[in-house]
């Protein structure tokens, strides 16, 4: 008998289902990577509009004459 097979016997209905993280939490292995991955977009996300911000506060206001910086 393969591996596959006794696996299948042992977990029935629970076999080819996502691990979840901890029994007592409804959240399975796959979501906790998808959520990782959202919010390491997102912190990249964020980074990339703080510093797009700091440039436009920086350099192109004042060369604009938006306002000046002392």
């Amino acid at each position: 008998m393969g591996d596959s097979k006794r696996r299948k016997e042992i977990l029935g209905e629970k076999y080819g289902q996502d691990e979840r993280i901890a029994s007592w939490l409804p959240v399975t292995k796959g979501q906790g990577q998808q959520f990782v991955n959202w919010t390491t977009t997102g912190a990249w996300i964020g980074i990339g509009g703080l510093v797009v911000a700091w440039v436009v506060i920086r350099f192109v206001g004042p060369a604009m004459g938006w306002w000046h910086l002392s």
